[in-house]
């Protein structure tokens, strides 16, 4: 085979990923919080941009080019100039979603991605690519990213949460029960409120908030003092008939009514030095020893209320969406007066970075608000029952439903909330696992599975306990096709003990 050269033309099709769809894919996944400040930092970078805080001078970014009068004279469709951002900017929030709406990958510094392409109008305006880039890649590394960052009460006990629950209902009520600690480990909260709210058993409830109580630091989640100390001396395994009495009876060690607890704890004087001493060497305020941090409330991006039609009405934060005009009057006012052609290029680049910010800020409220939508509609029976009703739910359901792609409703769930009438969650606690049912229908909860199994093993007769292959048979007539390993994996994770253990104890208790 003869080799030789020769010329060939192929047409075929690319993402260029530009400085500004980078930007409005980060904007994406911000949380609120993180929105706010890289909004106010446009602010002071971008002379155009101006907040949205009533009337003035201001003129909101339109989809429509502006009037030629308040552009620069251009040589036609020249890169750079403003004819040109304004055609492009003519696609408005339909470029930017289509484009969303590819599989993009990751695209920022610090993770592997597809690379970005120069904006061929940047490259032939000199060095503002490069100048653009250069600044993006500073501000994007930081020396504070690389300081150790003390660890807070709730990360301590959300990271030993996920290592000791597998349920992702019990994580749901012990992320509630975690956020409501103050800031010395106490939980000051009705239990029958809560399980109303949550929607769950107050024995549920109940079960998951024992053992939260054997988190370190011992003494956590306790109702009041005596609960401290009696959770700090069993983990320290000293508790003890007299030392029970003792704390039962803390108010008299407060008097210093020594002769009343030597005769309530059935001790000598020696014990009761000893006991008193073991007493005092123990921490009042567990949570303190984390230091005190600076506490984020949780803003919730998103509101879900019932309708006055029985459905769920959703409507976005408006206090958690910066609002920015873009100031088309001064712009045309300093454009005329520019000396150089550096100085038309700033302008023209502040401009196009300014109305490409506005309707990236747009196009992400909307996208937030179709997701959220989509959500309430799939979860309707966890908002109406309880945790409990929670169905199986994926990122590619959520995308097919409203035709998105899957990467564009992960960013979107992320570091984003939802106040619900049961409560503030994040967008992705509504995403669970599902089992298949054995004769077509619709698939099942792997924690409504979960609860069922609980439920059956409560309710066995101690003289005919449930073997693992009797519960698989039992839900395969419910139409749950479930494997055997399987329900040995729900059981263990609900610390549930075998069918010969539980046989060996309900006949101990017979």
């Amino acid at each position: 085979m003869a080799i030789s050269t020769k010329l060939e033309m192929r047409q075929s099709q690319s993402l260029v990923m530009t400085p500004q769809l980078m930007q409005a894919i980060k904007l994406l996944q911000m949380s609120n919080l993180d929105l706010v400040s890289y909004v106010e930092a446009e602010l002071e970078r971008n002379p155009l941009l101006e907040k949205s805080e009533g009337e003035g001078t201001s003129e909101p970014v339109s989809d429509q080019p502006s009037d030629s009068s308040d552009t620069p004279a251009s040589g036609g469709e020249e890169p750079g100039s403003v004819d040109w951002m304004q055609n492009d900017l003519e696609t408005g929030s339909e470029a930017i979603a289509s484009r969303m709406d590819t599989d993009l990958g990751n695209v920022f510094p610090d993770e592997p991605g597809v690379p970005a392409s120069p904006d061929p109008a940047l490259l032939k305006t000199g060095d503002s690519y490069k100048n653009a880039t250069s600044s993006s890649a500073s501000e994007d590394y930081n020396l504070e990213a690389f300081v150790a960052e003390e660890t807070s009460l709730v990360a301590s006990l959300e990271e030993q949460m996920h290592l000791t629950l597998s349920s992702e209902a019990d994580k749901l009520i012990a992320g509630h029960l975690i956020n409501s600690l103050d800031e010395n480990g106490y939980l000051y909260l009705d239990l029958d409120e809560v399980a109303d709210q949550l929607g769950v058993d107050i024995a549920r409830l109940e079960a998951v908030l024992a053992i939260l109580q054997t988190f370190e630091p011992a003494g956590v989640f306790a109702r009041n003092l005596g609960e401290c100390l009696k959770l700090q001396l069993i983990d320290k395994n000293r508790f003890d008939p007299a030392m029970e009495a003792l704390i039962g009876n803390i108010e008299l060690l407060a008097k210093r009514d020594f002769s009343a607890l030597k005769k309530v704890c059935g001790v000598d004087e020696e014990d009761l030095v000893e006991m008193i001493a073991e007493i005092r060497a123990l921490d009042p305020k567990p949570g303190s020893v984390f230091g005190s941090s600076l506490v984020q409330p949780v803003v919730p991006d998103v509101f879900v209320r019932p309708a006055n039609d029985g459905t769920w009405a959703v409507e976005l934060n408006s206090d958690t969406l910066p609002k920015v005009l873009v100031n088309q009057t001064y712009y045309a006012k300093v454009i005329k007066t520019a000396r150089n052609e550096t100085e038309k290029e700033y302008l023209v680049e502040s401009l196009q970075t300014a109305n490409w910010l506005a309707k990236s800020l747009d196009q992400r409220a909307r996208t937030i608000l179709k997701v959220s939508t989509e959500i309430v509609r799939q979860q309707d029976g966890f908002l109406t029952y309880g945790i409990e009703h929670l169905r199986p739910l994926n990122l590619k359901t959520v995308a097919e439903a409203i035709g998105m792609h899957e990467s564009t409703v992960s960013r979107v769930t992320s570091n984003k909330f939802m106040s619900t009438p049961r409560g503030i969650f994040e967008l992705k606690y509504f995403f669970s696992s599902a089992i298949s049912a054995t004769v077509g229908g619709d698939a099942h909860s792997a924690e409504a599975v979960r609860h069922k199994i609980r439920q059956m093993i409560e309710a066995e007769d101690p003289k005919a306990i449930l073997s693992d292959d009797t519960i698989v048979k039992v839900l395969k007539d419910d139409g749950i096709d479930i494997a055997r390993r399987t329900v040995a994996k729900y059981r263990e994770a609900m610390k549930i003990g075998s069918s010969v253990q539980r046989r060996r104890e309900k006949n101990a208790r017979l």
